[in-house]
């Protein structure tokens, strides 16, 4: 599986990005998927997360109300909308894919761990400015 991430760059805050991971898998449909970020300094930490199963949804609580996740398996592509962007979002955004499987991910719970993700994209760096 590889994964390809696009959408990042330069925004001031208060301003809006989509980010766009797409997935070279036939299977795409049987995965979780994930995005995460990396701050300067800082470890990778949980964004936000859809199921394969049922497309729920969860956010971290930094980001809820302001970022959403969404996917369109006709496409092997999730998607992550950002709005009301803040200086403290900049950071190296990641995708990341999770084969269906396990107690959660059978009930509709994406994982929001790191190293529970298979697959990992490359990131795409987003800056937001003051």
């Amino acid at each position: 599986v590889q994964l390809q991430a696009s959408g990042g760059g330069l925004v001031q805050a208060g301003g809006s990005l989509r980010l766009s991971c797409a997935a070279s898998v036939r299977t795409f449909s049987s995965y979780d998927m994930g995005w995460f970020r990396e701050a300067p300094g800082k470890e990778r930490e949980f964004v936000a997360a859809i199921s394969w199963r049922d497309t729920s949804t969860f956010q971290a609580d930094s980001v809820k109300g302001r970022f959403t996740i969404s996917r369109d398996n006709a496409l092997n592509t999730v998607f992550l909308q950002m709005n009301s962007l803040k200086p403290e979002d900049t950071a190296v955004y990641y995708c990341a894919a999770h084969r269906r499987g396990g107690y959660y991910s059978e009930r509709g719970i994406p994982p929001r761990i790191v190293h529970e993700y298979d697959y990992w994209g490359q990131g795409t760096l987003v800056t937001v400015s003051s």
